[in-house]
């Protein structure tokens, strides 16, 4: 073997190892069982507002609340009309990542930890109140989802927190306050991890939307930065982790489920259209 050869061979190699490296451990185009039963139902592309769409909840049969990274602005988007149907400002320009409505309210997150209440947010007339949570800016708080059955808000956390595992905490809504210890936390070391062949570490998931379950109170937590779900019992025990295929789920921000337990995924555009996918997870 030459010279050029055995340097462009070894370069190979080098660029492979690049490229597995960046994506923490995982290969882009490994396959994972999970993401073969994964079904995309129906695709709504997102209008250029929303092309940073961060965080969704479900409203009703036609109509989601969207809120997108900068703007402090909810948008009601209308699925039979696949359009933005109105805009309702809350505040100023920030880095907002997940929305939670609450009956007649909505709650949104921003990544330092800060909440805001919009009350009668559909209505001309809103009242907005706000609440600094007190846990640390730099965990950058990415997930929020309503818990009807404990009438509580769950907050999932993305980056920095424990070596061993990460908190998910809980806002009480009949208090106003956060409970001092987590509701519950995700172990790196749980074995549904072991399929990713991934450093035990908090990388490992990444929280980008939490949600939970209407039927059974399953937690069901997304992980943007090497897609995939996490689903675990109400009590937060680890159940199933779905590894998606990255073709399908670009940049998975926001998570929703409707009435009926259907799910749906948010997807920023990351250049291009931003989207909402209806989704099934383990087609037949």
């Amino acid at each position: 073997m030459n010279k050029i050869a055995l340097i462009i061979i070894l370069g190979a190699f080098a660029l492979v190892a690049l490229i597995y490296f960046a994506f923490d451990g995982i290969a882009p185009n490994r396959d994972f069982p999970t993401a073969e039963t994964v079904q995309i139902d129906k695709k709504w592309d997102m209008p250029i507002l929303l092309e940073e769409i961060s965080g969704i909840s479900w409203i009703d049969e036609e109509r989601i609340a969207c809120v997108e990274d900068e703007e402090a602005i909810i948008f009601i988007y209308n699925t039979k009309t696949s359009s933005i149907e109105k805009q309702i400002a809350f505040g100023e320009d920030g880095d907002y990542e997940g929305i939670a409505v609450v009956e007649n309210d909505a709650f949104v997150l921003r990544s330092d930890g800060t909440l805001f209440e919009i009350q009668n947010y559909r209505q001309d007339s809103i009242t907005v109140n706000e609440f600094a949570i007190g846990l640390p800016p730099e965990y950058n708080f990415e997930g929020i989802a309503y818990d009807k059955r404990k009438n509580r808000l769950l907050l999932s956390i993305k980056d920095k927190a424990g070596n061993e595992s990460k908190p998910v905490y809980a806002f009480n809504l009949k208090t106003k306050k956060i409970a001092e210890k987590p509701a519950f936390e995700i172990q790196y070391s749980d074995p549904a991890f072991k399929i990713l062949e991934q450093e035990i570490n908090h990388q490992i998931i990444r929280p980008s939307e939490i949600t939970v379950h209407p039927k059974n109170g399953d937690i069901y937590i997304l992980d943007a930065t090497n897609p995939k779900l996490l689903i675990l019992n109400s009590q937060g025990k680890i159940k199933k982790l779905h590894v998606f295929k990255e073709e399908q789920f670009g940049q998975p921000e926001g998570l929703t489920f409707d009435a009926a337990g259907n799910l749906y995924i948010s997807n920023e555009g990351a250049g291009g259209l931003g989207n909402i996918l209806k989704v099934t997870l383990d087609k037949n």
